[in-house]
């Protein structure tokens, strides 16, 4: 399974958060920091468009770690749970299985 890990202590606001999501899920320099172009590039996972460093195969997943979860600012952490629901109802919606696994330690 393919696995991005991210340090939730060091994520303070949504800069630092687009930050490590950046470096740790190799989105592209054109990237727009906003949760708008996250989800964009989390939702062509099993194509070859190059907007992450990640390119899953027809079942496999895209594990998020998200280590000490509890130090992330709380509005953040929501909304990315929100969003990876929202993510895997559209791969299901295109008839593909879930893309991404939120895990939080």
């Amino acid at each position: 399974m393919a696995t991005a890990e991210l340090n939730g202590a060091a994520i303070k606001d949504t800069d630092t958060f687009h930050a490590a999501c950046k470096a740790a899920m190799g989105f592209p320099d054109t990237y727009g920091n906003s949760m708008d172009a996250w989800v964009d590039c989390l939702s062509y996972l099993r194509d070859d468009d190059s907007m992450s460093k990640f390119r899953l195969k027809p079942n496999e997943v895209l594990e998020i770690v998200i280590k000490d979860a509890a130090a992330m600012q709380q509005d953040i952490l929501e909304e990315v749970t929100y969003c990876v629901a929202g993510l895997n109802e559209r791969y299901e919606d295109y008839g593909e299985k879930p893309a991404l696994k939120l895990t939080l330690r």
